[in-house]
């Protein structure tokens, strides 16, 4: 999350990029969920007609009734944790998600049993095709994206290229090159490497106070600990946000003083993290010590599990439906939007 919450950059300079390619990572209903209207110019389908039999029969299992048709979107990754918390979360929304998804290679044709539902995977050489027959069944589709920061860029461009609108939550990738494509593309997106919405709200307020009083923690020391999963190598974007907030706030610390945990023994033992959620994580905390060590201050939040990066996917989903309905002029939105629109669940 280097980039500020408040200002999303729209402008980029274009870039070569390689052929797109999809990678894997690892209960109220909406009561006012759009219905969107049937969008032009889409790619028609071009399929052999075994693989159009093998989608058609996927999409006949689910088909919603007439009288509670939810939005119908499609996660991508659904063999990755994120995808799989999404559909969960989405399926209790009362949304439809439709029972394919794109992954590796080596998973096409492979299917995948997520909350009661049969999803069939398509690998890499297959996706133009199967998101064409896609999009010809549900013309209001909405993709969501949670893969692998190297596929940002291939799969945003594939998105562009049919015309159907994103909620994008993997990091990484050229996120000029992205906001670019899209715009170049008028395609609409919510595009946000955070998507748990109290997290944006507090990294929101972090931005507007060290915006409006700069300098107030001056002299100040500050220590930053934060323990994510072993698999995660690299520093939290959350906690690089909250520090450069707190640099313009007057203290002076580097990026390379982030207290990395990765190890599950201190993890448990020394941050305290539940045992059944080593595997999926993100606890942060900011000490603040005046310079006469008379004062103290100290920022924390803990999140265990993925349900809320789930649920504010979701938000997000109906959010960018509404924008679609309404044809509002500006297409590429981020979570501060979702947020300021005040209708979450």
């Amino acid at each position: 999350m280097a980039n500020s919450l408040l200002n999303t950059p729209t402008n980029a300079f274009h870039k070569q990029q390689n052929h797109p390619v999809f990678f894997s990572r690892g209960s109220s209903s909406r009561n006012s969920i759009p219905v969107l209207q049937q969008k032009s110019s889409r790619m028609q389908p071009l399929m052999s007609i075994a693989a159009s039999s093998s989608i058609q029969t996927f999409l006949e299992k689910s088909v919603p009734s007439s009288q509670n048709a939810g939005l119908p979107i499609l996660v991508n990754s659904c063999t990755g944790k994120m995808g799989h918390a999404v559909i969960k979360a989405a399926e209790a929304a009362g949304l439809h998600v439709v029972p394919l998804s794109f992954g590796l290679e080596q998973e096409s044709g492979r299917t995948v049993q997520i909350s009661g539902k049969e999803f069939l995977v398509h690998g890499p050489s297959e996706r133009e095709n199967s998101l064409a027959y896609v999009l010809d069944k549900y013309p209001n589709l909405i993709v969501v994206d949670y893969t692998a920061p190297s596929a940002v860029n291939g799969n945003a461009e594939l998105y562009c290229k049919f015309g159907v609108p994103f909620v994008m939550g993997t990091t990484g990738g050229d996120r000029d090159l992205l906001y670019k494509n899209v715009k170049d593309s008028n395609v609409y997106a919510v595009i946000s490497p955070q998507m748990g919405k109290q997290v944006v709200a507090f990294l929101a307020a972090m931005e507007i106070m060290a915006e409006q009083f700069p300098g107030a923690f001056s002299g100040y020391s500050l220590q930053v600990l934060e323990s994510h999963q072993a698999s995660k190598v690299d520093a939290s974007g959350t906690a690089k946000a909250v520090i450069s907030c707190f640099n313009k706030l007057g203290v002076s610390f580097d990026m390379d003083q982030i207290q990395l945990i990765r190890d599950p023994k201190q993890q448990l033992e020394m941050v305290g993290v539940p045992e059944e959620h080593l595997p999926g994580h993100a606890f942060h905390m900011y000490h603040l010590t005046s310079p006469d060590q008379t004062v103290s201050f100290e920022f924390q939040h803990n999140v265990c599990g993925r349900s809320i990066y789930a649920e504010g996917t979701v938000d997000a989903v109906i959010f960018l439906a509404k924008k679609i309905e309404s044809k509002d002029d500006k297409k590429i939105y981020n979570m501060i939007d979702v947020l300021r629109e005040g209708n979450m669940r």
